[in-house]
């Protein structure tokens, strides 16, 4: 008998087992306590990375260039000065938010870190375990083009570089480059980064662009080849990643998003608000204040065309004074603001509609005045959840509040979830309406009953698509051979995120098992796309959508409103 030989794997098998072998791998190492990303469970990592080829880190497999939007995108995300730390730990809220340690927060995560030390810095997790894959990949590929920097700094008998002891004379004397020098050091730094000067000199433009947050690509390309070369030449001085034992004691536990959810759930009883229909919609927290209020806030003080317009102009830099001036009318007419305290990072509006007059809503909110009258809904802003803190937070928002003894259920009439999300059918600024969300990496998927449908978005001048979405362990997973087999095959996805499915697991525990809510609840799904992973130049890393952002959030939260509303 003979025996064919088994075929080899397809590249999206090879990428679907190197994030399996990834997830099982941070796992192991956060239940263990601490790695040495140069050691063999670094290593491990590393490999499964490189194996996968994520979009986002584009040319991490190159041994020579640097990847430079890649870095960009993972510095964006990481604490000022981590590129000069050699011991990283990841704490749960342990108290140093009362030391005297001044607290750093990443442009493009909500989290807080604390610089210990010349050599520690400390990351705030109260996410749960999406943030950890977050926080542990970005690391595992920063310290990837840490040691290509050393390479390219260093020659073969292990004397520095010309153009690496320019850049250390340059960071010494305080990291700042005169205009009329720098050119000449955007060339030294090109020769270290392995990369042409064009390329150098669009990521020192774009690391200027969120200069408050980070160190400047001078001081990070140099803080991380030192960190590399002392760990290279000298003993006892590798690199580490720990996680303190509070933090593997609480994981998973809840405990913020309880936190969260009695706070909310308190606030709304001792303001007589109980009896509400409660509408909740997790987006941003200034979309749904803007629609709501903007119009009735401005009149006529300055000029727009529509509500689109003054959106645009509201989310321009510089025009604070009208954001507080629309702010302060929310506040006077039925806004609550409630900031976190819990941890969750999860900023939360209370609107009471009792307080607002039906007949000055903008008329871009088609709604029933009489209907708003006799509902008086109560709308419930969260701010959007990463990840599986999604699950964790509605959750527990949607238990009975337990008070004197008793159990007391919110009454719960629809849940919106409008998202941004990586899109596999369109372009950037498209709409997406998932019908279904299919977890990465498990056997769980979530059918759904969107109360949304392509047809309520159709004449809003942007393209929009409908069918399942995917819900992924983490952004920095995926690459084009593994979205292509979802997008391709008889899935049929459309898009992918990372709330998805988690709240969808806390909707249907909590109406169809549990009966906090009523089965039959409202349901809507909506997101617009940041990004496109299958086009080369439309990921992520390679910028936020600025102003392009805007109309696809208001349609989407317009939307939302009707429904709401009508």
């Amino acid at each position: 008998m003979n025996l064919q030989p088994s075929p080899p794997l397809t590249r999206a098998q090879e990428s679907r087992v190197a994030i399996e072998r990834l997830y099982i791998t941070m796992r192991h190492l956060f239940n263990r306590g601490f790695y040495k990303p140069s050691g063999v469970s670094g290593e491990e990592i590393r490999q499964a990375l490189l194996s996968l080829r994520p979009e986002i880190y584009g040319s991490v497999g190159d041994s020579q260039r640097v990847e430079l939007d890649g870095l960009v995108y993972v510095m964006d995300r990481l604490p000022k000065g981590i590129e000069a730390c050699r011991v990283i730990t990841l704490a749960s809220r342990e108290g140093l938010e009362n030391a005297r340690f001044p607290v750093l927060v990443p442009s493009k995560r909500r989290r807080n870190c604390y610089r210990i030390d010349d050599e520690q810095m400390v990351i705030e997790v109260t996410n749960g375990r999406s943030e950890i894959y977050d926080i542990l990949t970005h690391l595992t590929f920063m310290f990837m083009e840490a040691d290509k920097i050393r390479r390219n700094a260093m020659q073969e008998r292990g004397n520095k570089t010309r153009e690496w002891q320019k850049l250390e004379a340059i960071v010494q004397a305080g990291g700042t480059v005169k205009d009329d020098d720098r050119e000449l050091a955007l060339t030294y730094l090109s020769s270290i980064l392995g990369r042409t000067f064009e390329e150098t000199q669009r990521a020192y433009a774009r690391f200027e662009e969120t200069g408050t947050t980070n160190s400047g690509l001078f001081q990070i390309v140099y803080g991380l080849g030192s960190v590399s070369m002392a760990e290279l030449r000298a003993e006892n001085i590798d690199r580490e990643i720990n996680f303190t034992p509070m933090l593997r004691e609480r994981i998973g536990q809840h405990l913020y998003g309880e936190r969260w959810a009695t706070r909310i759930k308190q606030y709304i009883w001792e303001n007589g608000l109980q009896d509400r229909p409660v509408h909740i919609v997790s987006a941003n927290p200034h979309s749904v204040m803007n629609c709501l209020y903007a119009k009735m806030a401005v009149g006529k003080t300055i000029d727009y065309d529509d509500l689109y317009d003054l959106a645009l102009k509201l989310s321009q830099s510089g025009n604070k004074a009208l954001r507080q001036q629309v702010r302060a009318y929310a506040l006077d007419n039925g806004l609550h603001e409630l900031p976190d305290v819990s941890g969750t990072s999860l900023f939360v509006q209370l609107i009471d509609t009792a307080k607002l007059d039906p007949k000055r809503i903008p008329g871009e909110i088609k709604h029933t005045a009489e209907a708003v009258r006799q509902n008086k809904p109560l709308i419930l802003v969260m701010d959007y959840a990463f990840g599986e803190q999604a699950f964790e937070t509605l959750d527990e928002l949607l238990k009975p509040y337990e008070r004197d003894g008793q159990t007391f259920p919110l009454q719960v009439a629809s849940i919106s979830i409008m998202g941004k999300a990586g899109i596999l059918t369109g372009d950037k600024g498209d709409l997406m309406i998932p019908t279904a969300h299919i977890f990465e990496g498990t056997a769980d998927n979530y059918p759904l009953e969107n109360d949304f449908c392509e047809a309520d978005f159709v004449g809003g001048g942007l393209g929009v698509y409908e069918g399942p979405m995917i819900t992924v362990l983490g952004t920095s997973l995926q690459n084009k051979e593994i979205l292509s087999y979802f997008k391709n095959s008889s899935w049929n996805a459309i898009g992918l995120e990372m709330e998805g499915a988690h709240y969808q697991k806390a909707i249907q525990s909590h109406g169809r098992i549990r009966r906090s809510i009523p089965a039959d609840v409202k349901v809507r799904y909506a997101y617009y796309a940041s990004d496109n992973p299958l086009l080369t130049g439309a990921t992520l890393a390679s910028g936020s959508l600025g102003s392009l952002g805007v109309k696809p959030t208001y349609l989407i939260t317009l939307k939302c409103l009707e429904k709401i509303l009508a």
